[in-house]
């Protein structure tokens, strides 16, 4: 199987996954089931590309393995914070402003959109599971970014999940833990374990040019879905975002400017 054949079935089996999903939102009138899936697509591609791969290379097996870890930590993460959950506030904006036709345009907006989209930044684990090539130093690089990424990602998560079960917290942002040295963390990991897995990929013959995964996931991190729509959101809702925000970097992990008052503010994911 060629190349340009495997991205096609990767894409395919991923259209039709993410279909599948879509009509599950129709019956649950909740189209964000569809950020649970996002992990798990990344495992299935990286599965597939594994199955079709003709050799045993210790490359193969390290980024399924790397890939198989992130995914299904953030499933298991956004799955347990979505049960019980209404839809989420994104996606109910989407579905006052388009209106009655929001059941259709939801399908190629959202959910094959994000197919589209898991299959460009996938690159990087498809091409550098197909070469043979012996890990190299650069691969050892690759790791450590994404165990950085990895670690800022899970553990931000888990700070803010345990600040926003503490009733006595509502309508503050945490400003502590990890949070105190950017604002986003979760957002700093997701960016950080996609370039650790194109570091991985580099090292195999002709991977190079799937840097644009990790530009794109950047792209989506700092300027559409992630920090610029959150921080949007955060400075209308919360007064107080203003002092934290000019305390805190807005992404990379940095000391804060002056000592953070004892409570502050918080973001999500």
């Amino acid at each position: 199987m060629s190349v340009l054949e495997l991205l096609a079935l990767n894409l395919l089996v991923t259209l039709v996954l993410m279909t599948a999903l879509w009509i599950v939102s129709l019956i649950l009138r909740d189209v964000s089931i569809v950020d649970v899936f996002w992990g798990l697509g990344f495992i299935v591609i990286a599965l597939m590309t594994f199955c079709r791969a003709e050799h045993d290379a210790a490359r193969k097996w390290l980024l399924l393995g790397l890939t198989t870890a992130w995914g299904l930590r953030l499933a298991i993460h956004l799955g347990i914070r979505k049960f019980g959950s209404p839809e989420d506030s994104r996606y109910q904006a989407m579905r006052q402003k388009i209106g009655p036709r929001f059941w259709i345009v939801s399908l190629g907006v959202v959910f094959l959109l994000q197919s589209v989209l898991m299959n460009v930044v996938a690159l990087p684990i498809v091409l550098g599971q197909l070469d043979d090539t012996p890990l190299g130093w650069i691969d050892a690089v690759g790791v450590i970014v994404w165990w950085v990424g990895l670690f800022f990602e899970a553990i931000g998560d888990w700070q803010l999940a345990r600040f926003k079960a503490d009733p006595s917290n509502a309508g503050k942002v945490m400003d502590h833990g990890l949070w105190r040295y950017t604002r986003h963390p979760n957002y700093f990991g997701d960016f950080a374990v996609w370039w650790g897995l194109y570091l991985v990929a580099l090292g195999a013959v002709g991977a190079w040019w799937t840097i644009v995964s990790p530009l794109l996931m950047s792209f989506l991190l700092l300027r559409v879905s992630g920090v610029t729509l959150l921080e949007d959101s955060l400075r209308e809702r919360k007064p107080e975002y203003a002092e934290y925000t000019a305390k805190t970097s807005a992404f990379f992990p940095w000391p804060p400017t002056e000592a953070q008052p004892e409570q502050s503010l918080q973001g999500d994911r």
